[in-house]
């Protein structure tokens, strides 16, 4: 089968940030398909690369998270019209698989559907536009309309949809029910991730000093609610526990944080410049518990972290700060603790008792481990996808509606 993979932010783990659709590709091409990835790589110019067997063609089409919103539209527009002229001197492909977000990565299925005849799956990350909505990045009412509208378009027209979590699926559901819906979440790369004891030589790399030590890898953005982790670092800095605070990553919040840190003076907190997988797994086996926060918005309940699968096949317990489908997998598969920020007191006292228990922390990380193998490996995901896009190639992968809760 001849594939169009469509994604705007298509990254490699050399590169690091969110590689999902990579691994996806990737495997694609290994199940015997051809595929085709058309992304963006802020060059001046249109760019074309081999990696591992996808032909990827890179737009001319800049974009930064410190973009201003109206700037940040203009570039999702962009893409979309250059993707657009690329598709018309491309062979034709069987179908398009297409990736969100942004949302408006979907006027490019409607339009191939359309004018070329090509049909195409949508993946849906994460919901837009009720996310910037509920942010309040996007008040207008007749904008709201406008793009809830075109949401529906969207997947209604959609081949088929695929979910990354159980609360993007029923979302779905509600605004198409008829429309046949796959859940591929996330999922952990249990060869790039692995359990690694604390090495000196990695504690000498990064400066640091063997402590018990709490760690984020991932995104410092605004919806990422990282300041609540500086929050139990200045608890613990002021109540004199000798335990240190990693924070590894990038985005539009990390001078912010910065700032907060350095005016608290909490010399525990230790920020660690955004780095590719590799460096996200040194930082990792460095750390006691991985810390997964989101801002407390009904929308980000739904999320699928990348964050989280790296560091339950890293072997590691977590810190979750909300509620939602991550919260109840770690409840259920005795991952990890809560803090909310509600019950900070709380999970203070529950950290400091297994400082002192080695073992139960050890114990949280064999089943974080367990659950990765099980039920979230990359090659779990592949045989999903390659079922969706030719269902006659894997039947026994139909079983993707699986109650990943009562792991």
């Amino acid at each position: 089968m001849r594939i169009i993979y469509i994604h705007q932010y298509f990254k490699t783990p050399e590169e690091g940030g969110a590689v999902r659709s990579y691994h996806l590709a990737k495997g694609l091409v290994q199940a015997g398909h051809n595929v085709e990835l058309i992304t963006t790589g802020n060059y001046p110019t249109y760019d074309q690369r081999w990696i591992d067997g996808i032909k990827v063609h890179y737009l001319p089409v800049e974009y930064d998270q410190k973009f201003s919103y109206l700037k940040r539209i203009w570039a999702f527009l962009d893409f979309v019209k250059k993707s657009k002229l690329l598709l018309k001197k491309l062979k034709r492909p069987d179908l398009l698989y297409i990736s969100s977000t942004p949302l408006t990565t979907g006027l490019i299925g409607l339009w191939a559907k359309k004018k070329l005849a090509i049909p195409y799956v949508f993946e849906v990350r994460d919901l837009w536009p009720r996310a910037p909505i509920e942010v309040g990045a996007i008040r207008n009412p007749l904008l709201i309309s406008y793009l809830q509208k075109l949401e529906a378009r969207i997947y209604q027209n959609a081949l088929s949809l695929v979910a990354l979590s159980p609360g993007i699926a029923n979302h779905l559901r509600t605004i198409c029910s008829q429309s046949t819906l796959h859940l591929i979440p996330n999922f952990s790369d249990l060869e790039q991730f692995q359990p690694i004891p604390k090495s000196d030589s990695i504690l000498k790399k990064y400066g640091l000093a063997e402590r018990f030590t709490i760690a984020y890898t991932g995104a410092l953005g605004k919806v990422n609610a990282v300041e609540e982790l500086i929050d139990l670092a200045e608890l613990a800095f002021q109540r004199k526990k000798n335990w240190q605070f990693l924070i590894m990553g990038a985005g539009s919040h990390r001078e912010y944080l910065e700032q907060i840190a350095q005016e608290k003076g909490l010399e525990n907190v230790i920020f660690i410049p955004f780095g590719n997988k590799a460096s996200v797994n040194e930082v990792l086996s460095l750390a006691d518990f991985a810390w997964i926060s989101f801002a407390h918005l009904p929308v980000l309940k739904t999320n699928s972290p990348n964050k989280f699968f790296d560091a339950i096949a890293a072997g590691k317990p977590v810190i979750i700060n909300h509620k939602g489908w991550v919260y109840d997998l770690m409840k259920a598969n005795h991952l990890g603790i809560s803090c909310l920020p509600s019950k900070l007191d709380k999970a203070f006292a529950q950290l400091e008792e297994l400082a002192d228990s080695p073992e139960k922390i050890q114990e949280m990380g064999r089943n974080s481990r367990k659950l990765a193998k099980s039920y979230f490996s990359k090659e779990l995901a592949v045989s999903r996808l390659v079922h969706v896009l030719d269902p006659g190639a894997n039947p026994s992968a139909q079983g993707d509606e699986v109650d990943i809760l009562t792991a």
